[in-house]
């Protein structure tokens, strides 16, 4: 089991019933940090590719 992933999922969960609007700030953020990764990581693999060729 990924403890990162369970813990923010907890997070996520339990921070909405303490505080709603706040929960939903947590949840933009956290987005765009996996929108960054996702980008990083392509990138990385498209440099990997070229390097190959």
């Amino acid at each position: 089991m990924n403890v990162h992933l369970s813990v923010h999922k907890d997070i996520s969960e339990r921070l909405i019933k303490i505080n709603p609007a706040l929960a939903s700030q947590v949840r933009v953020i956290l987005d765009e940090n996996k929108a960054e990764r996702h980008i990083r990581g392509g990138l990385a693999t498209q440099k990997k590719y070229k390097k190959a060729l």
